[in-house]
């Protein structure tokens, strides 16, 4: 029986558009689940599971790891509450840019906001300098470098953010007769809260308190940075093991220890998410806000935003300073001037500058191959399909995945790779991948199915559809995950700093800006104040304009 020619062609065409969709799980595959699956083999060796149950040292690095992160947690928590509050419940000036003001620490790369920490609190900080000068001192009285006062201060400035959304979201869509019928019925403010707000507030309480225990549970530049040797988590410890004392079987069980413990956390944060959904009778925002009425909550709702705008603010501002400024406290341009310079004994190969071109360029090859991977693991994920249930979680495992323990597991299972910048753009592309697929689902999920439909029956091919009825509407969201993908290219740090070896010339930012911190010398320290800043200024300019492109209320971070 004679094939029909047109039927061959669309069978074909059908088997390729599979194979192409297919690309992103192969990817996966390969430099995911791989090198996970490395760490795994490289982790069961009895000498490794000897040292790590019997020397104390790791038990203590264990135990520190879990309460800094949890002391983290209850601190930002403590902190992030009434800010919360004040952005649920009062309309004033200036609130919109307070507001986003709030969330742009959490898009700052680690290195900058260590940076940030170290040039607003170090001995020459701009505090302690105008405590010296008040009080006629000596020498300067806050003394709080690689201490855990400054690593703690670094966490709740990181994640304060996480509470004003999640928190601050859920309670500025609360319907407000609930808490007045319970004030009607006698009940007072603290009452009311208690018995009625709290409750409600729970669930969202509790998804913030995971995800910041999660984040600072595997916090890594803000602990080497500003924490130094005695102060190691699973995270730095990792990469210690295999860069300081040359023990990768150690460093892979301490590995697989985070591993297990991190996508425990993920479960639970996941399984909560489903058993708290609960119907509500939500509000718009806009009927919890009013204008402060009292000169009390006038001075409370002042004393609120100048309170959050300096504690945000102030460390991003003597950053700045910092690198505009020489040790004698006089203007100067001379760090930013340097940065094409490579000075002799520099702890870098390579000029500082050709670091910033670097990292520009892995950005914005990360932009193309996260872009084309997100396209085609949204447009696979959108597909009506039994299967989709468990490809949705399974593309977003890299968010949970340590930085650190990828970069590990490329080094131990990429080796002929380490000598090739394309190792660093793939761990990139890895971390930026699911932040496009997020920024991109909810858009193509809201396209109505009769506009694809009426294509197809005016004859328009699968790709014809896509290119003309999905590609148009999503375009905004493009430039959204474009911009997401820039940003945490520009910011990697973790991964990065397994893979970049010290005389390789493909170095990027992040890694200059440690090895800076890291040198004696107002030179040294005013270079890397100049790189954080630009750093900085990039990632600030993306969130700009993320804010700017993205639908009003679309997207999921």
């Amino acid at each position: 029986m004679r094939q029909n020619p047109l039927a061959s062609k669309r069978r074909g065409l059908r088997l390729l558009g599979v194979i192409v969709l297919m690309t992103p799980l192969v990817f996966l595959a390969a430099f995911f689940f791989y090198p996970l699956v490395n760490i795994f083999r490289l982790s069961i060796t009895a000498v490794a599971v000897v040292d790590l149950v019997e020397r104390p040292y790791f038990r203590s690095i264990l135990w520190f790891t879990f309460w800094q992160a949890g002391l983290s947690t209850l601190l930002t928590l403590i902190a992030g509450l009434p800010a919360a509050y004040l952005f649920a419940h009062y309309d004033f000036r200036g609130r919109s840019l307070l507001k986003a003001l709030t969330t742009i620490p959490f898009v700052m790369p680690t290195v900058v906001v260590a940076a940030a920490f170290r040039a607003l609190l170090g001995v020459n900080g701009p505090i302690n300098q105008l405590l010296v000068a008040l009080f006629d001192l000596e020498r300067a009285p806050l003394r709080i470098e690689q201490t855990l006062t400054m690593i703690l201060l670094a966490h709740v400035f990181y994640n304060v953010a996480v509470v004003v959304r999640l928190v601050g979201g859920f309670w500025a869509n609360l319907n407000p007769r609930l808490v007045e019928a319970a004030r009607v019925l006698g009940a007072s403010r603290r009452q009311a809260f208690r018995e009625i707000t709290l409750p409600l507030l729970r669930p969202s309480l509790l998804s913030a308190a995971l995800l910041i225990f999660l984040f600072t549970f595997t916090s890594f530049g803000v602990i080497l940075i500003l924490g130094g040797p005695q102060f190691s988590t699973l995270e730095t410890e990792i990469y210690r093991q295999y860069v300081t004392f040359l023990r990768p079987d150690i460093a892979a069980l301490l590995s697989l220890v985070q591993i297990i413990f991190t996508f425990g956390l993920m479960s639970v944060y996941g399984r909560w998410q489903q058993n708290t959904a609960v119907s509500l009778d939500f509000r718009p925002q806009q009927t919890n806000l009013r204008r402060p009425q009292t000169w009390m909550e006038k001075t409370a709702v002042v004393a609120l935003a100048a309170g959050l705008g300096l504690f945000l603010l102030s460390p991003l501002v003597a950053l700045v300073w910092r690198s505009l400024v020489d040790r004698d406290g006089q203007f100067t341009l001379a760090y930013y001037q340097a940065l094409p310079e490579l000075r002799r004994g520099s702890v870098l190969f390579v000029p500082p500058l050709t670091a910033v071109r670097n990292s520009i360029g892995y950005a914005l090859l990360t932009v193309l191959f996260a872009g084309f991977l997100g396209v085609l693991t949204t447009t696979l994920l959108v597909r009506p399909s039994r299967w989709r249930n468990w490809l949705d979680p399974l593309f977003m495992l890299p968010l949970g995945a340590s930085a650190v323990t990828l970069g590990f597991g490329y080094v131990v299972s990429f080796d002929w790779l380490r000598t090739s910048p394309l190792l660093v753009l793939i761990a990139h592309t890895l971390v930026a991948f699911p932040f496009v697929v997020r920024s991109l689902m909810p858009v193509l999920l809201g396209i109505r199915p009769s506009l694809r439909e009426a294509a197809a029956v005016q004859g328009a091919s699968p790709l014809r559809v896509w290119r003309e009825v999905d590609l148009p509407i999503m375009g905004r969201a493009l430039l959204v995950a474009a911009v997401f993908a820039f940003t945490v290219s520009m910011g990697e740090f973790g991964a990065t700093s397994f893979i970049v070896r010290p005389n390789s010339g493909y170095l990027t930012l992040p890694i200059a800006i440690q090895r800076y911190l890291g040198q004696p010398g107002a030179l040294n320290f005013g270079q890397a104040m100049a790189m954080s800043t630009i750093l900085m200024l990039v990632c600030a300019v993306g969130f700009i304009a993320i804010e700017r492109f993205r639908y009003a209320d679309v997207g999921e971070f």
